[in-house]
């Protein structure tokens, strides 16, 4: 059986959120309020929020600093996983990864086909795990954040989820 055990105990993990873009300020950023919002309402810790425009060295030293945070143990991106020139989310965060979640890939674009059919293919959200802190980028659509958050990363964050979750994993993230 796979699902949400109600019967098992909610663990709440702490996330950060950085908004890439050229073009929001924090006052209509809707893209991270959507993820501060769905975070805090399902009970876990909102760690640190962020908007930075569209530059490699920008988007990894802040990255970089949380997965050296003990107090993040998920950094979620929004923006700047498109094709054009100034999407440069994944050039920035992708080296930091030390091993990549290819699935995590697999699985939002199977969703995301669900609501914007080809369209899709024009993105290249990406996970990976860096320092024992879990990382996922998200494009920057309301759309977008609300299928990587509802249909693939709140699972995979909650505790309660089998047969497995990535939070039973987080203990073990930096063995040798």
């Amino acid at each position: 059986m796979h699902g949400i055990n109600e019967e098992l105990e909610f663990k709440p993990v702490r996330i950060a959120v950085l908004t890439v873009t050229d073009t929001r300020t924090r006052a209509n950023d809707t893209s991270g309020d959507v993820l501060q919002q769905r975070i805090e309402a399902v009970g876990h810790e909102l760690a640190a929020r962020d908007l930075v425009r569209d530059d490699v060295k920008a988007i990894k030293e802040i990255v970089g600093g949380w997965i050296g945070d003990p107090t993040v143990d998920v950094v979620i991106s929004t923006g700047g996983t498109g094709l054009t020139g100034r999407d440069v989310t994944v050039e920035a965060v992708r080296p930091l990864f030390e091993k990549e979640i290819e699935g995590f890939s697999v699985i939002f674009h199977q969703v995301s086909y669900e609501s914007v059919g080809l369209s899709t293919l024009q993105s290249r959200a990406c996970g990976g795990v860096s320092k024992g802190t879990f990382i996922f980028c998200l494009p920057g659509s309301n759309g977008a954040v609300k299928d990587g958050w509802d249909k693939v990363i709140s699972y995979q964050l909650d505790s309660r989820h089998k047969p497995c979750n990535l939070v039973e994993l987080m203990p073990r993230l930096t063995e040798k």
